[in-house]
């Protein structure tokens, strides 16, 4: 099982997320790939985009979206640890 997300950081400016993992590995997620899909396209939105946050390891935005951690942590570009 992959690590669940410990705390995220939302890119307005390119639609990227800053994630820190349980382990300790940050990475960079790029959201921009799901802007046209479904209930995500609502993200497009910059001061909905910023409204991130972290519930039971997973990343949610204020409006119900959610990305799955295992896809987080696979997809993310990795950049070293804290």
């Amino acid at each position: 099982m992959n690590p669940r997300v410990k705390k995220v950081k939302a890119n307005e400016k390119n639609y990227t997320l800053e994630i820190e993992f349980e382990n300790g590995e940050m990475g960079v997620f790029d959201v921009s790939k799901y802007l046209n899909i479904g209930i995500f396209k609502e993200l497009i939105d910059k001061n909905k985009f910023k409204k991130v946050y972290v519930r039971f390891g997973t990343v949610v935005w204020e409006s119900e979206q959610d990305l799955c951690p295992d896809t987080v942590y696979e997809d993310s570009v990795k950049e070293g640890s804290v």
